[in-house]
């Protein structure tokens, strides 16, 4: 089968053709619908995984749906042909967080290869997946899995994000996120269905802000000039300022700006891995604002989202490719070409 492959840090993907695998007791084969790209597959080829067993070469891809093709002894519950979305971070399965569906928490992370498939362990850029036990997968119902693909990631990292400070999103608050590309058009959707805050959208892009406003931010920003934008931002929210930023880009630019935005008892949320540095002391942030670094999200909320998805009230801006276009695609995100969210797709010409 063919499959997109890490060979080695600060190298190029490349496509291979690998054996299908075959699996072992309790384990489970999904046919790969569609595979999303993500900036964490660009951490990964620039950077490589450290967990502990991680091959030295491996498939890419974390946010996968397909169809159950087979599975080991000792699987039961499942049928041939089920629609499933494969949940991410493959905790240890074991210790207290992962009992309660909170694996991307796991108390056991650095005994375990980092986060799972596409992080040192074959993941979906492939015509199949082998997952290691099914209570990774979740059902799907009625969505396509190509659709459905996005939604383990560009969906459910702003769903987790956005949950963990609901508290504070009152009707009269201002929330804004920074970068609206693949999880932050999802998160100006979220949002929108998830509380009655005003929404503003901040980005390099106006073809992203364009779609943003389109999904219901109340205010575009392009934060070409930063200052100018601060500025803006700042009137717009009024002395309150920001309740909640989510920053899905984690630049020095973007982490100056969140600065700049939030107010007091408010929240300032990182998701984005751009290596930015955030400097803190009692002086930095306003009075009570809580600096927050969530990851992903749990198995539980990845079927709030899905529920979401399945009753139309999200929907991923999805751009399909094939397996071989995967590198050109992983350039052009990296270079800032790709609006909404890229999937590979087995068999798509």
């Amino acid at each position: 089968m063919k499959a997109l492959r890490f060979v080695g840090v600060g190298l190029p993907p490349v496509v291979e053709d690998v054996p299908v695998p075959v699996p072992g007791p309790g384990e489970v084969l999904v046919r790969i619908g569609g595979a999303g790209v993500c900036h964490s597959d660009l951490h990964v080829l620039d950077h490589g995984a450290q967990g502990a067993g991680s091959k030295p070469a491996f498939t890419l891809g974390h946010e996968n749906a397909g169809w159950v093709a087979a599975w080991g002894s000792g699987v039961q519950g499942l049928r041939e042909g089920d629609p499933v979305a494969v949940y991410g971070y493959w905790g240890c399965g074991h210790c207290r967080a992962c009992q309660s569906s909170m694996e991307n928490y796991c108390e056991n992370a650095d005994a375990v290869p980092q986060a799972g498939g596409g992080f040192g362990l074959d993941g979906g850029m492939a015509e199949y997946m082998l997952v290691p036990s099914p209570r990774l997968l979740v059902p799907l119902g009625t969505l396509d899995p190509r659709e459905a693909a996005p939604l383990t990631d560009a969906a459910l990292t702003p769903y987790h994000a956005i949950k963990r400070a609901l508290p504070l999103l009152t009707p009269d608050a201002n929330v804004v996120v920074i970068g609206v590309g693949g999880l932050g058009h999802m998160a100006v959707q979220l949002l929108r269905v998830m509380c009655g805050s005003r929404i503003v959208a901040v980005d390099l892009d106006d073809g992203r802000l364009e779609h943003a406003r389109q999904l219901g931010a109340d205010l575009v920003v392009n934060s070409r000039n930063g200052a100018q934008a601060a500025e803006t931002i700042r009137t717009f929210c009024g002395p309150r300022r920001a309740a909640l930023v989510l920053d899905f880009v984690g630049l020095q630019p973007t982490l100056d700006l969140a600065v700049q935005l939030v107010g007091r008892n408010s929240q300032l949320t990182v998701v984005g891995v751009g290596g930015g540095v955030l400097q803190l002391s009692q002086m930095t942030l306003p009075f009570g604002c809580s600096v927050s670094t969530p990851l992903w999200g749990s198995r539980a909320e990845l079927l709030e989202v899905i529920a979401l998805a399945q009753y139309g009230r999200i929907h991923v801006d999805a751009h399909y490719f094939s397996i071989e276009d995967g590198p050109r695609v992983l350039q052009d995100m990296r270079a800032g070409k790709v609006h909404g969210r890229s999937v590979l797709v087995p068999g798509v010409n």
